[in-house]
């Protein structure tokens, strides 16, 4: 994936995000499916920085961008903050 569409997915996925947190918030809450959404765009949007992240050292390393490639989630979900 292209940084701009990268950029655009993870945009998209944090709007989704913060329209979820709102919802939860107002006092309505989250239904089962909502929750299960935002865990789920959570685990998306670690992958999606991670992708990032390996595309931006990848070329500062003179190495084609292209080549980076999107981790598992059970990868991104141990790193260690």
């Amino acid at each position: 994936m292209k940084e701009p569409t990268l950029f655009e997915h993870i945009n998209d996925l944090a709007a989704e995000e913060e329209k979820l947190y709102e919802q939860a918030g107002s006092g309505d809450g989250l239904d089962a499916a909502q929750v299960a959404r935002l865990e789920a765009i959570k685990v998306e949007l670690d992958q999606s920085y991670d992708l990032l992240h390996q595309r931006q050292a990848r070329q500062s390393a003179g190495l084609d961008p292209d080549d980076a490639t999107l981790r598992p989630p059970d990868v991104v979900e141990r790193y260690q903050q």
